[in-house]
């Protein structure tokens, strides 16, 4: 019992974290036997838990870290990263702002997770429960995806009927 519990925190705890989130966490899972359902909600909550914190501070905190000595280089990357890519979002996407938030969250491609898609959402000043919304659901569908990809189409639908 103990064993799987931790296995189901570790789960929750690479979800976390920037860059690899869900897309690994959920591999990661079906890789020490944990059932799909159990490690994908487990995952999907991970991932989201810092959104709200980086839609709320991480301008500000971002901005104040570039002027740090010695660090401050290594934020102003990070700064120029999202900036780039929200640019590049908010062109394709025009009105469709949240949507293609959405998709770019939900795509599982190296760089587009809820964390660079939430700093995007707060360099480009959206409002925060639409792109808390969006993120979320970009989260789900990443999770998806990431579980029929871990377990094979055909396993997915086996461990979930």
């Amino acid at each position: 019992m103990f064993t799987l519990l931790k296995d189901y925190i570790w789960v929750f705890i690479v979800s976390m974290v920037p860059l690899i989130e869900l897309r690994v966490a959920v591999p990661i899972g079906i890789g020490m036997g944990l059932e799909l359902v159990p490690t994908y909600v487990i995952a999907v909550l991970g991932n989201i838990v810092p959104v709200p914190i980086i839609l709320l501070f991480a301008k500000k905190v971002l901005l104040r870290c570039t002027k740090l000595p010695k660090v401050g280089g290594v934020f102003q990357k990070i700064w120029e990263k999202g900036v780039k890519g929200g640019d590049k979002l908010q062109e394709k996407a025009g009105s469709s702002i949240y949507w293609a938030l959405f998709l770019f969250v939900g795509i599982p491609l190296p760089g587009t997770g809820a964390w660079t898609g939430a700093l995007a959402a707060t360099i480009l000043d959206l409002k925060f429960v639409p792109s808390l919304l969006a993120i979320a659901g970009g989260v789900m569908l990443a999770g998806v995806i990431m579980g029929v990809a871990s377990t094979g189409v055909f396993g997915a639908l086996g461990m979930l009927f």
